[in-house]
């Protein structure tokens, strides 16, 4: 007897879904495709929402900025939850081995008592901020219109959890896991005069209703001058007469910083480059929350860098403008 073992192909009747044909061609898609485009809930709305009852569950109309395509907003990035989980999980693996490395070896704890109070004051306070953030963070994801843009806005509410646990261990390392510094730094986030002026700009964008206006406020402006100012400056000057201990744990924070500016960029530049009232709007609203939040810092950088306070601010201030214009705002 023979057996004859012969192989068939089937071709598939359709390579992506009905949608995602219709948006790029009937050609096989990629994963960030399938979890991102036209995916948006936009009809068959049985109520409108009671708490605003002019505009409809999903609504384009929660920001004054217009698009033609609220897709053309993608991440450089691609991110999707598959390959972000995965990404984030080697990362906390890496920085998992370095937080051992200075545990074991007791660095932080060796350094001078003047410095640990200058981390506890200045670093540790910090996980309030992220807790800010991912607030802020968190309304850009549910107001938002359009997969692209909320899909990420809700990885960096994460992302921004991951951050105030990774600030939070910081202090961990310095009062040898007592929780000391931690509820000391919600006392100095709280009452110390010199970060009241940043508390309150934080709090000004929870009860900003334009979703766009917080993503300018929150991550593009806030971020890109707190994220230099104490992990670059105020880090330099630690490490100058301290080693590098505590480079070594704020280096994945301006890692991070450096890559989600990757998805940053792309959304304003694309939202800018949509149409002249766009870009009039961005502008406006990138000064305006620029100038409040170098106001805000001012204090706490006079009493954390001294007599470089004023030349390291003009540092992170002349990059961000610079990197603004790039992005094609007139600032």
């Amino acid at each position: 007897m023979t057996v004859e073992i012969r192989t068939k192909s089937v071709k598939p009747l359709s390579n992506s879904f009905g949608h995602l044909q219709r948006r790029f061609g009937d050609k096989p898609a990629t994963r960030y495709q399938e979890a991102t485009y036209d995916i948006q809930s936009s009809a068959n709305f049985h109520y409108k929402p009671l708490w605003d009852p002019e505009r409809e569950m999903f609504d384009v109309r929660r920001t004054a900025i217009t698009m033609k395509d609220w897709y053309a907003l993608k991440d450089p990035r691609q991110f999707y939850y598959g390959n972000y989980t995965t990404t984030r999980a080697k990362q906390q693996d890496a920085l998992d081995r370095t937080l051992d490395f200075v545990e074991k070896r007791d660095l932080l704890r060796a350094m001078p008592a003047d410095t640990r109070a200058l981390i506890e004051h200045a670093i540790v306070p910090l996980r309030h901020y992220e807790w800010g953030a991912n607030t802020n963070s968190a309304h850009v994801a549910a107001y938002a219109y359009g997969t692209a843009v909320t899909s990420p806005a809700m990885m960096n509410t994460m992302d921004r959890l991951g951050m105030a646990q990774h600030i939070s261990r910081i202090g961990l390392l310095i009062d040898g896991n007592s929780g000391e510094s931690l509820l000391a730094s919600k006392t100095t986030w709280t009452d110390h005069a010199d970060w009241q002026p940043l508390r309150r700009e934080v709090e000004r964008m929870f009860v900003t209703r334009d979703w766009f206006e917080v993503f300018i406020a929150q991550i593009l402006v806030a971020d890109a001058l707190v994220y230099p100012l104490f992990f670059q400056h105020l880090d330099s000057a630690i490490a100058a007469g301290n080693g590098s201990a505590l480079s070594s744990l704020t280096d994945y924070l301006m890692r991070w910083y450096e890559e989600t500016g990757k998805w940053v960029d792309a959304v304003i530049k694309t939202a800018a480059a949509e149409n002249p009232e766009n870009k009039a709007l961005l502008t406006g609203w990138t000064v305006t929350w620029r100038d409040r939040l170098v106001a805000a810092l001012a204090p706490i950088a006079q009493s954390t860098l001294g007599n470089q306070s004023e030349d390291a601010v003009a540092a992170v201030v002349a990059a961000f403008n610079t990197r603004a214009v790039k992005l094609g705002l007139s600032v």
